[in-house]
């Protein structure tokens, strides 16, 4: 995605700042007459990403999502509000997109001497998809606990962590009084406000293979925008997602708007998973959200909100 920049009013600039995390290239850009304050906000920003990346990361022997882990089919683990609303948004998501997006993972089967059995007939892995998937996560409210039902299940963010923790660091600056900026998290935009002389953020979207040729103006403002590009797999005609049962298409690329990162990247996923078709079936029925995709003969498909 190329951001478009109009013209700034005098003296105003856009001051920017790169700063690995999580794993990605995250660009903070703030309109300010000010470099020196938009620095500070930029920092508080950054220990914000820092907090959310040790909340959630399964490197981090302390964190409520390697607690929960551990206790897989053991019992109930209470966790912090933020962690346990954040896990029942995204078992939300994956009732809406009937399992095609999940936090949900199965281990891989090992034999006694700890090596990784080959995969199993598809009979066998649909077996155990049903026991590893988000079904088998059960969250008690009252009590604040997150249990995994199944022993070899696991659950991890990924992404949608990073989606989240860039719009905990757009909060952060807007309450520290950033009115207008945008955050790049490895490629995926969150924009909020609007530029001076009062116009929208916007964005070019492109195919990957020819990013000079942009085919959509997309305007941003206080939204946010995710875009997975396909690694080169190649899907045979007639292929069937193990999970969901649909027929998956091959897909060069994907953006969805939303209202917040962590949600643009778990459709962006479920777009992929399901297939143009199916994908942009289900973004229709869905408010403030709209996608694009591309797929590997290079036809642009669009939700109904988006002129092309």
């Amino acid at each position: 995605m190329m951001l478009a920049v109009k013209t700034l009013a005098e003296n105003t600039t856009i001051f920017s700042r790169e700063v690995r995390l999580m794993g990605a290239e995250f660009e903070f850009s703030l309109v300010t007459d000010n470099p020196a304050w938009a620095l500070q906000r930029i920092e508080s920003a950054v220990k914000e990403i820092t907090r959310i990346e040790k909340l959630l990361s399964t490197f981090n022997e302390e964190s409520s999502v390697n607690n929960i882990n551990r206790n897989a089919s053991v019992k109930p683990v209470r966790v912090d509000v933020e962690t346990f609303k954040l896990i029942d948004r995204a078992l939300q998501v994956s009732a809406l997109t009937h399992g095609t997006f999940d936090i949900a993972y199965a281990i891989p089967a090992t034999d006694e001497d700890g090596d990784v059995i080959a995969i199993a007939p598809v009979r066998t892995l649909k077996k155990e998809i049903s026991l590893t998937n988000y079904t088998n996560i059960v969250l008690d409210h009252a009590a604040q606990t997150v249990f995994l039902k199944d022993k070899n299940m696991r659950i991890g963010f990924s992404a949608v962590g990073r989606g989240y923790a860039a719009d905990r660091a757009k909060y952060v600056m807007q309450m520290e009084g950033v009115s207008s900026g945008v955050i790049n998290a490895g490629g995926d935009l969150l924009a909020w406000g609007l530029q001076p002389g009062n116009a929208p953020w916007t964005i070019g979207a492109a195919d990957s293979s020819k990013a000079d040729s942009i085919f959509a103006n997309v305007e941003i403002s206080n939204m946010a925008i995710a875009t997975s590009y396909n690694a080169g797999i190649t899907i045979k005609k007639g292929d069937i997602n193990p999970v969901t049962g649909f027929p998956v298409s091959n897909i060069r690329s994907v953006s969805i708007i939303a209202p917040t990162a962590e949600l643009a990247l778990a459709m962006t996923q479920t777009v992929f998973s399901t297939g143009i078709n199916t994908g942009l079936y289900l973004i229709n029925k869905l408010n403030q959200i709209a996608c694009i995709a591309v797929d590997d003969h290079e036809r642009v498909y669009s939700s109904k909100d988006i002129k092309l």
